[in-house]
């Protein structure tokens, strides 16, 4: 056993050497493979590779995958109305270039993040300083991460860093302007409510009066028409009872008579002072009611 204990040595460092030799690349990863201090190769490719055994090569991995970077507090920015606004935001980025990358931050992300974040600021003090305030909350906040989206990866990119999304989360007013803002756009509004007001108000009187005009010359219409209909039904009454008249004159003033007496003795307490010989009572002195002849 003592005899074999030398090659079971020997065979232990073999393998150790072997699987320092060895290194996988996985998805999320790419890789630096380092030889006496320089970047030799640079590995974006999963898979099984070999290098010299340190302290030859030697490698050293980063993280390839989309990162986000959120702001802890969120960051007071001045409008071009000088007020302040409380902006929290949040951006996504990679690593597209491991050798450039390692080049400006060693394999520390920490510092990457503080140079992205830092530029972050530089760009959205740049985007606010010359918008407004509604400007910024709702009309050109699109706008406002799209050019900073712009600006921080045209400046990540020689850093071995791709910017993929800015996104501003929230925005809020600072607190000393706050109740200035609310009391404003309190103002807008009850200013726009009273012009619609009046605006409707105008409308209202407007229809009313067109109404009332449509509605007179309807009346007026009407009545032309009513007082058109009316003196035809009286020219043709007028002429039916000519034509009764032409046919039977003593049957007609017989008629007209009795309608005179029916009108004249309506009621009990009627009085008529009148001489008995008179034209109204022509018809009584005839029992068949026939106006006696006239004395020539």
């Amino acid at each position: 056993m003592q005899r074999f204990f030398p090659y079971l040595i020997g065979l232990l460092i073999v393998l150790a050497i072997l699987s320092s030799c060895v290194f996988v690349v996985r998805e999320r990863d790419s890789a630096l493979v380092f030889a006496l201090g320089e970047v030799r190769e640079t590995i974006t490719e999963p898979g099984l590779y070999f290098k010299l055994p340190p302290p030859f090569q030697n490698v050293v991995r980063l993280d390839k995958r989309l990162q986000t970077i959120e702001s802890k507090d969120p960051e007071r920015i001045q409008t071009a109305e000088k007020k302040n606004l409380l902006i929290d935001s949040f951006v996504k980025w990679r690593i597209t270039d491991p050798r450039q990358f390692y080049v400006t931050f060693g394999a520390n992300t920490r510092a990457a993040e503080e140079r992205l974040s830092a530029q972050i600021r530089d760009a959205l003090n740049a985007s606010v300083n010359v918008r407004t305030v509604k400007e910024v909350v709702s009309s050109e906040r699109g706008d406002i991460m799209k050019e900073m989206l712009t600006t921080v990866d045209n400046r990540a990119r020689p850093l071995g860093v791709e910017v993929v999304d800015v996104r501003l989360r929230r925005i809020d007013f600072a607190p000393e302007i706050s109740e200035s803002v609310y009391r404003r756009m309190e103002a807008e509004r009850k200013e726009e409510a009273n012009r619609l007001r009046a605006t409707g108000a105008a409308d209202s009187e407007r229809v009313r009066a067109q109404a009332d005009r449509q509605r007179q010359e309807l009346l007026a219409t009407a009545y032309a028409q009513a007082q058109e209909i009316r003196g035809q039904g009286d020219a043709q009454a007028t002429s039916i009872f000519a034509e009764a008249y032409g046919k039977n004159p003593d049957f007609y003033s017989f008629y007209k008579s009795l309608e005179g007496y029916r009108a004249a003795f309506s009621s009990k307490d009627d009085l008529l002072v009148i001489s008995p010989d008179s034209q109204f009572f022509r018809y009584w002195e005839s029992v068949r009611g026939v106006e006696p002849a006239r004395a020539q």
